[in-house]
C-alpha cells in the first residue's frame, strides 16, 4: 500500500478543534518497544507509553478517532487506566448517545476496545484493515497478541448492521477531515489530517508511536509491513515539515507536555489543534 501526500487544506465549515485524550499509561523499555533494538548498539532504558483517543469537533460536528482499550484488554496486559475512555469522551462532547462518527485508525485492542459502546455510530475503517482482522491470519501469534478476539469479531457485526464504511484509499470523510491509509504497523493503518484555525493537525496514531521514532528512523516492535512503515515515516516527515502542520504521535507522553491542557478535563486532555 503506497502512501501519498494529501491535498492542501480546504476552507468553509471544515475547521476544527482537535483534542488528545490520555486515558492510560504504562512503563516499558526501549528493547521491548522498538524492533530489533539490539542492532543499534545502545543500552536498554525505560520508556513510558501513554494511550490516547482523539476528538475532532466544531459547531457542526464531532468525530471520534479511536475508542481506547476496554477493561478486559487493558487488564490482561497490565495497563494503567487513568480515566475511563467512554465517560471521558462523553465529557468532551462525544457521548455514544449522540452517535458521533468514529474513525478507527487500526484494530488493535487499545484503539477499538470501547467501540461496542458506540452502537449507533458510523464506523470508518480501511478495507484492508477490516479484511485482515476478520480473516484467519489474525489468529497467528504475532498478530493475535495485539487484539481481543471479541473486539475484532465486533467489527464484522458493525458491518452486518450497515454502519461500517470501508475506505479503499485517501478520502475526505467530512469537510476538513482527510484519512490516508499508510499501512506498516497494521495492514490498513490510517493517519488523520484535520484542518484547524492555524493549519493542519496530523494525527499519526500508530503510524508513529513516538516523536523519537521518527527522529531516529526506528520502527516499532509490532509491524505487519516494514517497508510500508518506513514509507509512512517518510510521509509524516514531509507533512511535519510543511508550514502550519502539527504532528501528533499515537503514544508519546511528550504530547501532554507540548500542548496546552484543556480546562475541565482533570489534566487528561490537551488541545493539539
Amino acid at each position: 500500500m503506497s502512501a501519498r501526500a494529501p491535498d492542501p487544506p480546504g476552507t468553509g465549515d471544515g475547521v476544527y478543534e482537535v483534542v488528545a485524550l490520555r486515558y492510560g499509561t504504562r512503563t516499558g523499555t526501549r528493547a521491548e518497544i522498538y524492533l530489533n533494538h539490539h542492532i543499534h548498539g545502545e543500552p536498554d532504558s525505560p520508556l513510558d507509553m501513554d494511550y490516547y483517543c482523539w476528538v475532532v469537533r466544531n459547531d457542526r460536528r464531532t468525530v471520534v478517532v479511536d475508542t481506547g482499550f476496554g477493561p478486559e484488554g487493558g487488564a490482561r496486559r497490565a495497563r494503567t487506566t487513568l480515566t475511563e475512555p467512554v465517560a471521558a469522551l462523553a465529557a468532551l462532547g462525544a457521548s455514544p448517545d449522540a452517535a458521533p462518527p468514529v474513525i478507527v485508525t487500526h484494530a488493535h485492542y487499545d484503539h477499538i476496545g470501547n467501540l461496542a459502546a458506540f452502537d449507533r455510530s458510523e464506523v470508518m475503517l480501511a478495507r484492508g484493515e477490516f479484511e485482515f482482522w476478520t480473516g484467519p491470519m489474525r489468529r497467528r501469534a504475532q498478530f493475535a497478541h495485539s487484539v481481543e478476539e471479541a473486539e475484532t469479531a465486533h467489527l464484522a457485526e458493525v458491518a452486518r448492521q450497515g454502519r461500517m464504511t470501508l475506505l479503499d484509499g485517501p478520502r475526505t470523510v467530512a469537510p476538513g477531515i482527510e484519512v490516508v491509509p499508510v499501512g506498516g504497523h497494521t495492514p490498513g493503518q490510517l493517519i488523520v489530517l484535520v484542518t484547524t484555525a492555524s493549519g493542519r493537525t496530523v494525527l499519526a496514531s500508530d503510524a508513529l508511536h513516538y516523536y523519537e521514532e521518527l527522529d531516529l528512523d526506528r520502527p516499532f516492535a509490532f509491524v505487519a509491513d516494514l517497508p510500508a512503515m518506513y514509507r509512512g515515516f517518510d510521509l509524516l516527515r514531509d507533512l511535519a515539515g510543511r508550514p502550519g502542520h502539527v504532528l501528533v504521535p499515537g503514544h508519546d507522553p511528550e504530547v501532554m507536555r507540548r500542548f496546552p491542557v484543556l480546562e475541565g478535563t482533570g489534566g487528561h486532555a490537551v488541545r493539539v489543534g
